[in-house]
């Protein structure tokens, strides 16, 4: 009797053993934080979200999703597969996005070394050389003659005929554009966005009836925005050239903006140059603990 008492004990001695055994596999994995302290980003539209990944033997891994651009923020990884990540990347993100994989527009990357990475735009472009000049004059009102009010446009490149691209930037990956701005008395106003720099670009929101030069550029003659009194003078304004998502539901220009200048009083055929404006470039560093 003693015996096979003995043995019942033993028996629920190996099962309960066995449940905390169980209990202790299915406890989910251990985690550990990850914190980024990023510099330069901007709250994106409604639509979009910023998402980290950490690239785990070859493979994205999201790290999760966020829309303040105040920082430091810190979020919970896998300890095992941050311990063994190798880059981190940022992208942008539908909020509701039904594609597990990250989107083309990738804004900052940096490789581990050891538990810190130093991010940066480099996956979006090479903007240290960047450069470029722009001039003043009407070619969408002018249909073939001056009508003296060239003041009143602005056009992307060196003028001739026809005028030339003269901008030093990268080519763009997929998932970004370059878009030209003006600002206003009531703020940037869009020029329309670009891939290449020998094309007319993609819209003419304020230009005249006649076509365009064979690159970037609008006059400001139709369609004022509220705050603003058309034709505008473009003369002593900022002129900025930035780097937009695609797509992109803000009607503000992005935080990437390599190229700045101020449009002096002299039309065609004087240029005015833009500066590199590499300060605004996105920056910053990933910590895991």
């Amino acid at each position: 009797m003693i015996k096979k008492t003995v043995l019942g004990l033993l028996a629920i001695g190996l099962i309960a053993m066995s449940c905390s055994s169980d209990d202790d596999n299915n406890s989910g994995p251990t985690m550990a934080d990850l914190t980024l302290n990023l510099q330069g980003l901007e709250v994106l539209g409604s639509d979009y979200v910023y998402e980290g990944w950490i690239i785990v033997d070859g493979s994205p891994v999201s790290t999760g999703t966020f829309t303040s651009a105040t920082f430091p923020q810190t979020f919970s990884v896998d300890e095992t597969q941050l311990n063994n990540a190798t880059r981190f990347v940022l992208s942008i993100e539908p909020a509701v996005d039904p594609d597990p994989a990250p989107a083309d527009t990738k804004i900052l990357v940096g490789d581990f070394n050891g538990t810190t990475a130093s991010v940066n735009t480099a996956i979006v472009g090479d903007f240290s050389n960047a450069s470029g000049a722009f001039f003043l004059r009407t070619p969408t009102d002018e249909s073939g003659t001056n009508n003296g009010n060239d003041e009143n446009g602005v056009w992307f490149g060196t003028p001739g005929a026809p005028p030339t691209p003269n901008f030093v930037l990268p080519t763009l990956p997929d998932g970004w554009a370059y878009e030209g701005w003006v600002v206003g008395d009531s703020g940037p106003l869009s020029t329309g966005t670009f891939t290449a720099f020998d094309v007319a670009d993609t819209s003419a929101p304020f230009s005249g009836p006649a076509g365009g030069p064979p690159v970037p550029g609008e006059d400001f003659f139709e369609n004022a925005p509220t705050g603003e009194t058309f034709p505008l003078d473009v003369r002593g304004r900022t002129v900025v050239i930035s780097v937009e998502p695609v797509p992109d539901d803000s009607p503000a220009p992005f935080a990437i903006k390599p190229l700045v200048g101020t449009a002096g009083n002299d039309t065609a055929p004087a240029t005015h140059a833009f500066g590199a404006n590499l300060g605004s470039l996105p920056t910053g560093s990933v910590t895991r603990n």
